[in-house]
């Protein structure tokens, strides 16, 4: 019998045994179900978050965050992995989850948890989009940003806080965060259009560079305000040429600076 034959035969004998061994593949299938359903359950779950402290952040986003009407998942998400002490002086570490802003140096502060959550929702994020952040200061706010988009680039003022918070990106493997040292005023016009823009420092106006930047539906979070007055979270939504604004609520965020300062 030449070898095609052979393989043939072969073929024939071992379709034989399986269709007599059907019934016993039916029930290991049977058994083998339930843990098969049992492993993808396992899998659907979310991973949890590698960094300490993982019940101060739920405790933060429950009481803090979620209980104020922030309902975005992805943000909420966010806000329970990013953490939050990693960004925080030495010396405030053990306020980190707190309910109010940190001081990080240099005149400038860590906003208060839920502001974050409250502005980073009210960009309305996809997963995808590129993102803009006028005002690096600690990284925190950048963080949380890249749990949710996958392309963030952030400008700083002061050198010596965009030195540090890109160090901090890439202890803490935040490498999809982009920094660069400069007068965020005219924002980042290389990387254009952006999707979202988000300032986390008061400017007496809006900007103009950074609507011109704003791609078409994009949108643009800003406070707007004097120093050390009364200011405004705004939302502005690019349409074409136009632009809509909506009056978010009060806010007190620094001043926005000028000055490029290299300490």
């Amino acid at each position: 019998m030449n070898r095609p034959f052979k393989v043939l035969s072969s073929v024939l004998v071992a379709l034989a045994a399986l269709t007599g061994c059907i019934p016993q593949l039916t029930g290991l299938t049977e058994t083998l179900a339930p843990a098969v359903e049992a492993t993808r359950a396992a899998q659907a779950e979310p991973t949890p978050t590698p960094w300490p402290r993982a019940d101060e952040r739920d405790a933060m986003v429950d009481i803090q965050i979620e209980a104020r009407g922030v309902v975005d998942s992805d943000v909420l998400r966010a806000m329970r992995t990013v953490p939050r002490h990693e960004f925080v002086p030495m010396e405030y570490q053990g306020q980190a989850y707190n309910d109010h802003p940190l001081p990080i140096g240099y005149g400038q502060t860590i906003s208060q948890p839920f502001v974050v959550a409250w502005m980073t929702e009210a960009l309305d994020l996809t997963p995808g989009e590129r993102v803009l952040e006028i005002g690096a200061g600690s990284g925190y706010q950048a963080a949380v940003l890249a749990e949710v988009v996958d392309d963030v680039y952030t400008i700083e003022i002061v050198g010596a806080l965009a030195e540090r918070a890109t160090e901090d990106f890439r202890r803490l493997g935040y490498d999809t965060i982009n920094v660069k040292h400069a007068d965020g005023y005219f924002g980042w016009e290389e990387y254009a259009p952006f999707d979202a823009i988000i300032v986390t420092a008061a400017p007496d106006h809006v900007p103009q560079p950074l609507l011109n930047q704003l791609a078409d539906s994009g949108r643009l979070v800003i406070p707007v305000g004097p120093p050390g007055g009364y200011q405004s979270l705004w939302l502005y939504t690019r349409e074409g040429d136009n632009f809509t604004a909506l009056n978010l609520g009060g806010v007190r965020f620094v001043p926005f600076t000028r000055e490029v300062r290299g300490e």
